[in-house]
């Protein structure tokens, strides 16, 4: 019997392989679905609070939110096992609770708007379906003393190329029970889904005119220009500031010159043509002045 030392496996876009070790010692290969791999967690009522965390305010399902005892830093759960199975993971199956969402009439394909499912977000979505949901930053990510925080009332990190920023976003957290990370594409639109879900904000608002809930430029009586984090209630859903308008954020997501995708529609930027929902993509290693990130946490 010839005794092969490599194999290669091939599978069609939308499977994975699940590795493990038999009882005998023989080596288990199992071929899955991501669509029916991603059973969701029904215990998302009941977000967990890591250790070194507090609940400060607000329901699972209206912006239930954490505080890290050691500076104030603060996150909202998003109860992805709550939503309707219309996001992807591959790029082709709208099957997912937890994924990116089509609502520009965006592609999602190697060619056009890409997210790997490996790393970080693999085990984010290991994560997802453990509990149900996932925490994203209540703020965009701030700084003091040249140490990344979210906080409300103080000026968002802005004038960082992409790298930096997926830098700094995985030092807010790194402990035996939470890392955190830069903003994923399929975590972004998973927010967005809530929003709608919860009937904060329509689809309308996401997709189309995002104006009246953000600090864009053709905002009524808008500054023109980045302000302090949490400036008004008026930019706020479930909890969450500044998800539309104020700055662009940097995400993990990347279009087809490789150009990374940012999101969310700037102050200067009208919220009629940039909504929050708007794929727009910048140079990976330039700096910009109202650029900026939000952070997620992955629950071990």
């Amino acid at each position: 019997m010839k005794r092969y030392e490599k194999f290669v496996l091939e599978a069609e876009k939308g499977i994975t392989f699940e590795v493990s070790e038999g009882t005998r010692g023989e080596l288990i290969i199992r071929a899955l679905n991501i669509a029916t791999a991603n059973v969701n967690s029904t215990n998302y009522v009941n977000p967990p609070i890591p250790e070194g965390y507090k609940h400060v305010c607000g329901e699972w399902n209206n912006g239930f939110v954490i505080e890290r005892c050691s500076d104030g830093s603060q996150f909202v759960w998003i109860p992805v096992g709550s939503l309707d199975s219309n996001g992807t993971l591959d790029g082709e199956h709208f099957s997912e609770k937890f994924g990116r969402r089509n609502y520009m009439n965006n592609e999602f394909s190697d060619d056009e708007f890409n997210e790997a499912l490996n790393d970080e977000l693999l085990e984010q979505l290991e994560s997802v379906k453990k509990y149900g949901g996932f925490y994203i930053s209540r703020y965009n990510i701030s700084k003091r003393e040249g140490k990344p925080q979210s906080v409300k009332g103080v000026m968002p990190w802005v004038n960082i190329n992409f790298d930096d920023a997926k830098k700094v976003a995985s030092t807010i957290e790194d402990n035996e029970a939470v890392k955190s990370h830069l903003t994923f594409g399929a975590e972004y639109d998973s927010v967005l889904e809530w929003f709608i879900k919860t009937g904060v904000r329509a689809l309308a608002e996401i997709a189309e005119d995002s104006t009246e809930w953000g600090n864009h430029w053709n905002t009524e009586n808008s500054p023109r220009k980045v302000v302090e984090t949490g400036s008004r209630e008026e930019w706020c859903a479930n909890n969450i500031y500044d998800f539309a308008g104020n700055v662009d954020e940097w995400t993990q997501e990347w279009n087809e010159s490789s150009y990374r995708v940012i999101r969310g529609g700037g102050c200067g930027k009208y919220g009629n043509c940039y909504p929050v929902a708007c794929r727009n993509f910048d140079n990976p290693f330039s700096n910009y002045n109202n650029t900026g990130f939000r952070a997620t946490l992955y629950i071990k």
